[in-house]
């Protein structure tokens, strides 16, 4: 009646092993560390660099306990924070002997203590958040005015062209501020243009008045699509930061949007402030431009002769010089895909990109006047320029085009990555930053650690001395509860924060619950009159649908929380209803497991030990007297 099958407890066992195995990571702590990450976009953090700072190591006489390249970045870690400052002092040495022009970001950071027989197996602690992990903290100010004044030049080019396409001649289109200022010589010419900008240009209104012998139109963006604008603008930076941020490998960084024009971010672990300011200040901007192939640009390009008016000298990242015009054909917000792939014909790396409907227009104008002529892609960075790439336009482009030539697929996917990270919509600066030491987060973390394993004491306590053996199994189902529910966070790399233990706390609390309804009902059983083996199987079979019942329904309230929460708040109902699955696992099928192993083996079992088993008394009688 009440035994396992060989296959449940091989579950079991399993869950155990993968249980510890996973948790054993966060037993390790952290150790403070160097991260070593590309100054710009297109720079790269290879076996090169990884020898260059063991040199540098060496030659200062620092022994690193380990140098990982991991990713886009180097991670030296170091046995203390004393050696930890002078390591960055020697690489940033070593790697940067121009400081106006830094090629590396050396910032200080914390890594994993885990062996490596750890790693081998994707073992990984949790990531901790900010309050726990220490780091830095930056509140954003978006430069909404700026992104109304970017979406006014992108409406002047297109008005512009709109005009010579229908033929509508006009004396000149200038942009005053945020609007669009159009001269023309007569009314009917201005009345053609007021129908054209309603009809292709709905988010702008337009008014009309005499200027001396002609007209002027002055057109400016509606308030609901000035709005409109900046919600996109400040969606499209939190997106683009993230991609920055995330190339750099700083472990789960928080970006989210506070307020209607601030961004929150956070960089957990890392702890130099000036060089988190590095990191943000790395989102760059992306333009198309045509490159200026004639006698003087090539001339200018030599350093032979001074850059030709209307045009700008850049670099190629071999080195060699492009004059490219200044006029700007396309932005990195028109972008909305890029992927490396090879040729089909050719067999050749190449980058697929993907522009919308816009940038489709303004790519079939362009590559149709430029057949045969080079078009620079230029990445901008604290305001310096650089051309990632200058192909060929080979034929009429739409929103689908190609860049393909002598490139390797390494070069081919770095550009991609590149181009996918995007532009911001709108410039930024910093409004606040506040720095948390690791000594702050590990009080917290021992706060935090002991609340969990106070409530854990207690709640055992209690168990035992009220249930007995009974309780005794109910409390290393608990213990289990939680090695599976650290264990399952430290798999998903969820981001465990103060919020995130306080869950963990309030889970002990709820998962001894179905261990209360199993025993409860065991003894209801007992008291009934049920043999102990019937009682055993009778409680557990009749308490799991209202255990299924009770954790659903806190599931769906966890949901809740996780689909319309943020911050904290989802810190919090991840770590909830992860909590409520495992319990209802160990609560249930382990426990159950532990319970037949011990009394399902015996055949005549007269009583379990489940503490008290109070039975009614018998009802007193009132018989006839005989007589």
């Amino acid at each position: 009646m009440n035994r396992y099958p060989m296959w449940k407890y091989a579950i079991i066992l399993i869950a155990l092993v993968v249980g510890a195995l996973f948790t054993l990571p966060n037993f390790f702590g952290e150790a403070p560390a160097v991260q070593v990450s590309a100054a710009k976009a297109s720079g790269k953090v290879d076996s090169t660099t990884r020898v260059r700072v063991e040199d540098a190591l060496k030659a200062g006489g620092i022994a690193a306990d380990l140098i990982s390249l991991d990713g886009t970045s180097l991670k030296v870690r170091l046995a203390d924070t004393d050696t930890q400052i002078k390591a960055k002092d020697v690489i940033q040495k070593a790697l940067n002997p121009d400081v106006g022009n830094p090629g590396y970001v050396v910032a200080l950071n914390l890594l994993s203590r885990s062996p490596a027989w750890l790693r081998s197996v994707n073992a990984a602690p949790m990531y901790l958040g900010l309050d726990l992990r220490g780091g830095v903290h930056f509140m954003l100010q978006v430069e909404m005015q700026a992104a109304l004044t970017k979406k006014v030049e992108s409406l002047t080019g297109d008005i512009r062209s709109g005009l010579r396409e229908k033929n509508v001649r006009h004396s000149g289109i200038t942009r005053n501020a945020q609007q669009i200022e159009i001269l023309f010589r007569d009314t009917p010419t201005l009345d053609a243009a007021k129908a054209l900008i309603a009809d292709q240009f709905t988010d702008l209104q337009v008014s009309s008045a005499p200027d001396g012998t002609q007209y002027k139109l002055t057109a400016s963006i509606k308030p609901e699509a000035a709005r409109r604008v900046q919600d996109q603008a400040l969606k499209q930076n939190i997106t683009t930061l993230h991609n920055r941020i995330n190339e750099l490998g700083v472990a789960e960084p928080v970006i989210q949007q506070q307020g209607l024009d601030r961004i929150v971010v956070q960089l957990p672990g890392v702890q130099d402030t000036a060089k988190a300011k590095d990191i943000l200040g790395r989102t760059a901007t992306l333009e198309l431009r045509m490159v200026d192939d004639s006698a003087e640009a090539q001339a200018a390009a030599s350093g032979n002769a001074v850059v030709p008016f209307g045009t700008e000298r850049f670099l190629e990242r071999d080195g060699r010089a492009v004059i490219v015009k200044k006029q700007v054909i396309l932005t990195g917000d028109s972008l909305t895909d890029a992927q490396p792939g090879l040729d089909s014909q050719s067999q050749q790396p190449k980058v697929d990109l993907t522009v919308d409907a816009k940038g489709g227009r303004i790519m079939r104008d362009v590559s149709r006047e430029n057949l045969k002529k080079r078009m620079a892609i230029v990445l901008f960075e604290k305001g310096k320029g650089e051309v990632l790439t200058a192909p060929v336009i080979q034929g009429e482009l739409g929103n689908r085009f190609q860049i393909s030539g002598s490139m390797s697929i390494t070069e081919a996917n770095d550009l991609a990555l590149l181009l996918r990270a995007g532009s911001l919509a709108a410039p930024m600066e910093i409004i606040e930053e506040r720095t948390i030491g690791p000594s702050l987060g590990a009080e917290n973390i021992a706060k935090g650690f002991n609340s969990v394993t106070w409530g854990f004491v207690a709640v055992t306590v209690f168990m035992c001395m009220y249930y007995m053996l009974f309780g005794v199994i109910s409390s290393v189902s608990l213990a289990v509860n939680l090695l599976l529910l650290v264990a399952v966070l430290s798999m998903l790399q969820a981001t465990l924060t103060l919020p995130g233990m306080a869950a963990m706390a309030l889970v002990l609390g709820m998962a001894i619950d179905a261990n209360v309804l199993i025993n409860e009902r065991v003894r209801e059983e007992l008291r009934n009159g049920a043999s102990p083996q019937a009682a055993i199987h009778a409680g557990y079979d009749r308490a799991w649908a209202t255990i299924l019942d009770s954790n659903v329904t806190t599931l769906i309230a966890g949901m809740a929380l996780l689909a319309f929460g943020s911050g904290p708040v989802r810190g919090f109902a991840v770590v909830h209803c992860l909590g409520i699955l495992t319990s209802m696992f160990s609560g249930v099928f382990f426990s159950r497991g532990l319970v037949n192993l011990w009394y399902g083996r015996q055949n005549k079992l007269k009583n379990v030990s489940i503490g008290t088993v109070w039975r009614p008394e018998p009802e007193a009688q009132i018989k006839p007297s005989q007589g």
